[in-house]
């Protein structure tokens, strides 16, 4: 099964986006994951200005890379987050953020959403991965006490915020993919069943699986993907090292940062982790699974410029697996 390895590019976007092609080509990606962020694609600029996406499309086919997804994770945690406050202002656009009241930057959060989808669609790319952000996320705790109203009204909430949003992405022919993750109204098994529910399952939803935020809640993420194989439409490729056992280091990781060896887990170059890597890329190839497989590379203590390389070679080799024409045991057949 030929499916193109990806790099996302939203932990490169401090450099330019010509850079970040050069050195995902000469490493030997097939393209890019495009983050919305940064200089790699500015949603107002690519409605705004017609030779934007095309000057884009050209950088790309310098460096023979292809694109099939973009991601707006960052604007697209503010639909739906309560309270919106400093953390929001310091990965918005100044645009979004406006004034900072909090119902405005939902607002236009919610719109550059829209616009999104629309700037995807002119890229020519049918997926946009992201976050929904979550009204409820803060009462994960149950303490105090949170009535099942509560939580009935976030999913009200989320419905009531999003769809709107995916009826433009219906519109113009492409899908959103939900990356379910802690601070999201769906970050675990159970309240992605209900985020789909909350929206009637409707097609223009689906999800980007990505293993590194399941391992550490416990999460099978094998399962996962077969269970929720029809709503799979992207893949994200990033590894988490669980180190609980010491009578310290707890899943809530003690609000210390990221590399500190005092945490209960952290993020790892892909590979080097406790992700079940060649049992997943078996189950994607179970469910049919044909786009793209993106590498998000993380990890602090390692410098990017040695891991992103080697978390290519690691997944090409797990990519490389297919199914094959009939079965081992046919031999064994008489007939």
């Amino acid at each position: 099964m030929t499916r193109p390895i990806t790099l996302f590019t939203g932990q490169w976007a401090d450099l330019p986006f010509e850079e970040v092609c050069r050195l995902a080509a000469e490493w030997g990606y097939d393209g890019l994951e495009i983050a919305c962020w940064g200089d790699h694609f500015e949603v107002d600029k690519a409605l705004a200005d017609d030779s934007y996406v095309e000057r884009r499309r050209e950088i790309l086919a310098k460096h023979n890379l292809g694109v099939w997804t973009i991601s707006n994770h960052l604007v697209g945690q503010a639909v739906c987050d309560d309270p919106i406050d400093e953390r929001h202002r310091g990965i918005l656009p100044a645009r979004i953020w406006g004034d900072g009241e909090p119902e405005g930057v939902r607002r236009r959060a919610a719109e550059e959403m829209k616009d999104t989808a629309r700037a995807a669609a002119r890229l020519g790319v049918s997926t946009v991965v992201g976050f929904t952000g979550s009204s409820i996320w803060h009462t994960v705790a149950m303490f105090p006490p949170v009535p099942p109203s509560m939580i009935e009204a976030g999913y009200a909430d989320f419905a009531d915020r999003w769809n709107p949003i995916l009826d433009v992405f219906d519109e113009v022919g492409v899908r959103f993919a939900h990356e379910v993750h802690p601070s999201e109204i769906a970050y675990d098994y159970h309240t992605t069943v209900r985020t789909l529910e909350a929206i009637g399952h409707r097609p223009a939803f689906g999800l980007n699986w990505d293993p590194s935020h399941m391992v550490w809640q416990q999460v099978d993420p094998v399962g996962f993907i077969l269970d929720f194989a029809d709503r799979i439409y992207h893949v994200d490729c990033k590894d988490t090292k669980v180190r609980i056992g010491d009578g310290r280091r707890g899943r809530l990781s003690s609000h210390l940062p990221w590399a500190d060896l005092r945490r209960g887990w952290d993020f790892v170059s892909t590979g080097r982790g406790d992700v079940p890597w060649e049992d997943c890329f078996r189950a994607l190839n179970a469910i049919g699974y044909d786009g793209p497989i993106s590498i998000e590379w993380e990890d602090a203590g390692m410098d990017r410029l040695a891991g992103a390389p080697e978390s290519l070679a690691y997944i090409r080799t797990l990519n490389s697996i297919t199914p094959p024409d009939a079965a081992f045991d046919a031999a064994f057949s008489s007939e």
